[in-house]
């Protein structure tokens, strides 16, 4: 009686501690009960879909085609002050993209940093785009373009890499370089990408247990923020949030969950590995990254300008994480990109 009764007692613990590490099923747009779809999608040949948004000059008009890939719990409706004069003045198309579990882009349960590329590339074949195109990721959407950097530098008339994520378990950082970083974060901020690296299949409950802190900015803690940035926050005009839950609608696993992940976990290559994507010097890889910048220490992608000759690094004073989205900085970010 004894046995049994220890045994129904260690099943029901297991099946608890289970039903709290199991993430919840996507609700799926276009699916019985899930969103509707109400953007224009592409699908992939794995029969996945992306939704996408276009703006600029049109597609057949424009001297220049660019791929957006947006940051963490962002969509392809973020909003880059971009002026309509240097759009028409340089001929520019954009296309913005919902990346994997965003917006109403499928969710990708197998997702990687190589898949990012990929998705990339298959937007640009079913828009008919062209052979050749740039591409510009902020912050956590810069790991596409990294991927982008590997496996499809044939594909690339450019690149820039706004604020880029840094995943601190890459073995090409010197150690006391990550470790200096490192521990520039919010202790719960550290926490929380040990355990997306190291316990991966544990993220889901740590994001959701109330014993500890897990990410500060999903916690709302503004101390993360440079004052520039807190400048630009106090300065933002009611309801400009006001796609956050679509976003997110799919649920939070399959976007924010994953994405911190994937871009945590163990890469298929170290970025300084990746060759040169224009040896005849017909382009270039920006790097855009804030001196203030809280979220993305400096010192890792003036680290990488030092050590790849394709990257032109642009270190500015002053700017934090949000300098994108400031229009003087937008509009060189786009020059410098296209023009030089």
């Amino acid at each position: 009686m004894i046995v049994k009764i220890a045994v129904a007692v260690v099943g029901g613990f297991l099946g608890w501690v289970y039903m709290r590490i199991k993430p919840p099923p996507p609700k799926i747009c276009g699916s019985p009960g899930g969103p509707p779809v109400t953007s224009p999608r592409v699908q992939l040949n794995d029969g996945r879909h992306l939704s996408y948004r276009e703006w600029g000059v049109s597609k057949d008009e424009a001297k220049y085609k660019i791929i957006v890939s947006h940051g963490f719990n962002s969509s392809k409706d973020l909003k880059l002050p971009l002026s309509q004069e240097l759009i028409e003045e340089l001929q520019i198309y954009i296309v913005s993209f919902d990346r994997a579990g965003y917006g109403e882009s499928d969710p990708h349960p197998k997702r990687t940093v190589k898949s990012e590329a990929f998705d990339i590339q298959e937007l640009a074949d079913k828009l008919k785009i062209g052979p050749k195109f740039y591409v510009i990721g902020l912050s956590m959407g810069a790991y596409a373009i990294w991927s982008c950097l590997k496996y499809i530098p044939h594909r690339l008339s450019g690149a820039s890499l706004v604020v880029p994520f840094v995943n601190y378990w890459w073995p090409c950082l010197p150690a006391d370089v990550a470790k200096e970083t490192f521990e520039l974060l919010l202790v719960q901020d550290r926490w929380t990408f040990r355990v997306a690296h190291y316990a991966p299949w544990l993220f889901h409950w740590w994001m959701n247990q109330k014993l500890f802190p897990s990410l500060s900015m999903m916690a709302g803690k503004m101390e993360i923020f440079s004052q520039s940035d807190l400048e630009y926050l106090k300065n933002l005009p009611p309801n400009s949030d006001d796609n956050q839950e679509k976003m997110l609608q799919q649920g939070v696993y399959e976007s924010l969950y994953r994405d911190i992940m994937t871009g945590f976990g163990k890469w298929e290559f170290d970025p300084l590995d990746v060759p040169n994507p224009w040896p005849d010097n017909n382009g270039a890889a920006h790097i855009w990254q804030g001196y203030e910048d809280k979220i993305i220490p400096y010192q890792i992608n003036r680290f990488f300008s030092e050590k790849l000759p394709f990257v032109r690094y642009h270190e500015v004073p002053g700017k934090g994480h949000l300098l994108a989205f400031e229009s003087g900085l937008c509009e060189d970010i786009f020059r410098a990109l296209l023009v030089g």
